[in-house]
């Protein structure tokens, strides 16, 4: 039987509904509930593509006799952290503040009040060292509630006291860092002293793809001609691209991987670091001309057009990591024992994805299959469980047609494994990622297919995700979500709908945007000159969640930053030219503390350091890719609107602050404006 879950739209609650676990949406019917009972909230937070919320809720929420005790002694709220980021940052930090780390599955454990007095992350259900079970946790505190209620209630406000209490503490952490060339030359520094010289990227395993900070360090030496700074992106794309953390079949990258070398990734997909990716390698590319670069944005871009865009032209949050493990012994890509067959028909991590020599043999003909084991790493150790592998490939072949055929051999066997389940929710500002990505890298790789999809996707969120002049989280299936819209919602739609504008020469988006950034601006503003994460109508939570961090995305505030930035830069606008400077302001303390957690705000810094250049193109149809493929940090690039009005004469017109040069008439000229490293006519088709 169904529980309180069935009539919800996220993918993740959904998977939930069937649990025998008496689970509530986040509503404060529930917290009234508990309060009738006298009894403590279990508040689980997870996503859809989340491995370890799978395997918990397979251990534990699916398990009979735990169901019951959790329904007999706590009220079970179930929360999707991408649908609510708030109710998740809020209670990630009490998670972080006292146990030291955090990640999901989240399990935190409130008074009716909503405030935490224990919380915990995965809990498996027999205990291991250093890790009770599931059940002995309930246990104890279903105990310790009966016996100690007054106590437990004392401390969950005392920790809610001390969380509001820090969420008044400076943005930043020290005030007086001042924004200038010197605090961003450090900054590179600092990132320079973290970098794995062998196998590229920031600190040890496991590693995430650094996408906000290879944006800043592209910036950082098109403004300030720094070669380390470029030789730190290249090695690490390189690295990325030819590891096992990106799909060598299909395109796109895996959330993370586990290992130092990018071989063995944590499989998910995620729509936001796909389209964060696609813009870096677009822009590595325009910085190099790389032809690896240039294959890895195409088949990103094509990666997301084929498996993450939604029959409404929007874009799905993600893939999971699991699948049902390919069936043996016979079948196309299923040739022997397969990884996690003794898992029985519960999904299993990579399982659509790696390969044994074996089933390498059974999809190839024997030549083939000797050389793609070679050209892709598969060996009978295997580099990932059960002797399986996942494709690599550490060098190009020297017969190209060969490794084409070759991979849509193996592609084609691959799709008739299980595949992972789609989360196929849209986030508003995940889909703003990919609209920026696709609309820039449509222009410069002149593939109108991919600008129409971002069109596509920004009509989707204007149609269906505005509702009243604001912004709502999410949508599925054409039904928008009942979530408000957070600051990274606005800085990152915002954002997307300039590089459509820039790209189209629509107004419509450009009004739009500046709609959005000024609903945000009366709405999220700190007294600081800055901006909360929510709205001053939003639910009220424990405290006013202000993320300042850059994490597997751009926070709200260098989002935001960022789009308003773009936005000035379009229209003259002080105001938001004001705004901007003010927010990145507040996060310099930040990027001197550490810069691996302020990429984007770096970014955005680097840009209001070299102005941004505001580029009109005017009349010069010939130029205009030319214009596109500068690499002067943050620029814009226009041949329609404000910028180009009242310039008669045809040419490229470079501005700061809407006061311009002369009109660039030739290459050579444009060339040397912008920072422009590839011809016009550069090849893209690697």
């Amino acid at each position: 039987m169904a529980n309180r879950l069935a009539d919800q739209t996220s993918p993740y609650l959904l998977q939930h509904a069937d649990n025998p676990v008496d689970w509530w949406p986040w509503e404060p019917a529930a917290f009234d509930e508990a309060a009738r009972r006298g009894v403590p909230v279990l508040l689980s937070v997870g996503y859809a593509s989340c491995h370890w919320c799978h395997v918990m809720a397979h251990e534990s929420f699916e398990d009979e006799a735990t169901a019951a005790f959790m329904n007999e002694h706590f009220v079970n709220i179930k929360v999707d952290r991408e649908e609510r980021p708030d109710v998740d940052a809020v209670y990630m930090d009490v998670t972080v503040a006292l146990t030291g780390h955090g990640g999901w599955p989240m399990t935190v454990f409130l008074t009716p009040a909503g405030e935490p007095f224990f919380a915990g992350t995965y809990f498996p259900p027999q205990g291991r060292p250093g890790m009770p079970a599931f059940s002995q946790v309930l246990q104890a505190l279903s105990e310790a509630w009966v016996t100690r209620r007054d106590e437990i209630e004392s401390s969950g406000a005392d920790i809610a006291r001390k969380l509001a209490e820090a969420a008044e503490s400076p943005v930043g952490g020290r005030a007086g860092t001042r924004l200038d060339a010197d605090l961003l030359d450090r900054a590179v520094d600092q990132l320079a002293g973290r970098f794995d010289p062998r196998n590229g990227g920031f600190g040890a395993a496991p590693k995430f793809p650094p996408s906000m900070v290879a944006e800043l360090l592209l910036r950082h030496h098109a403004r300030s001609g720094d070669a380390r700074a470029l030789d730190l992106v290249a090695l690490t794309c390189e690295r990325m691209a030819r590891g096992g953390i990106y799909d060598q079949l299909a395109g796109g990258f895996a959330r993370y991987s586990v290992d130092a070398t990018w071989t063995v990734p944590h499989f998910e997909k995620m729509l936001y670091d796909n389209a964060q990716l696609l813009r870096v390698y677009l822009h590595l590319w325009r910085a190099t001309g790389s032809g690896l670069a240039a294959r890895v944005v195409r088949e990103t871009a094509e990666f997301l057009l084929a498996d993450l865009r939604t029959a409404e032209g929007g874009f799905a949050s993600a893939l999971d990591a699991d699948a049902v493990p390919p069936a043996a012994p016979d079948g196309p890509g299923g040739a022997e024992s397969g990884p996690g067959d003794e898992h029985g028909s519960h999904p299993v991590e990579g399982a659509s994805y790696v390969w044994t020599p074996a089933q390498l043999a059974a999809v190839l003909a024997p030549d083939d299959a000797a050389w793609a084991a070679e050209l892709f790493a598969v060996t009978p150790e295997g580099t990932f469980e059960h002797g399986s592998s996942v494709l690599q490939l550490p060098a190009d072949p020297a017969d190209p047609a060969r490794l084409a055929r070759v991979r849509d051999e193996l592609a084609a066997a691959r799709a008739l494994r299980p595949q992972p389940a789609r989360d196929d929710k849209v986030v508003a500002s995940w889909n703003g990622l990919a609209i920026a990505a696709l609309a820039e890298a449509g222009a410069l790789f002149e593939v109108p297919a991919w600008i129409e999809a971002a069109e596509r996707a920004a009509s989707l969120l204007r149609d269906v995700h505005l509702v009243d002049g604001r912004l709502r989280r999410t949508s599925r299936h054409g039904k928008v979500g009942p979530n408000a819209g957070v600051l990274d919602d606005y800085g990152n739609v915002a954002e997307g709908l300039l590089a459509l504008y820039q790209v189209t020469g629509e107004l419509a988006w450009l009004e739009l945007a500046r709609e959005l950034l000024d609903v945000a601006r009366a709405r999220f503003r700190a007294p600081d000159g800055g901006f909360y994460d929510t709205a001053d109508d939003a639910e009220t939570l424990l405290r006013r969640p202000r993320e300042i961090s850059d994490s597997p995305t751009p926070s709200g505030q260098s989002a935001f930053a960022g789009a308003l930035l773009t936005y000035a830069a379009l229209t003259g606008s002080a105001d938001h030219r004001e705004d901007a400077e003010a927010t990145v302001g507040l996060l310099a303390a930040l990027l001197a503390r550490d810069a691996s957690f302020a990429g984007y705000a770096g970014a955005v810094a680097e840009a209001l350091l070299a102005g941004p250049a505001e580029v009109a193109v005017v009349g010069r149809p010939d130029l205009e890719r030319l214009a596109r493929l500068g690499t002067a940090p943050g620029a814009v690039v226009v041949t329609a609107g404000p910028l180009t009005d009242h310039r008669p004469e045809p040419g490229v017109y470079v501005c700061q602050h809407f006061v311009c040069e002369r009109p660039a008439r030739t290459e050579d000229e444009v060339r040397r404006l912008l920072g422009v490293k590839l011809a016009a006519g550069s090849d893209h088709s690697a």
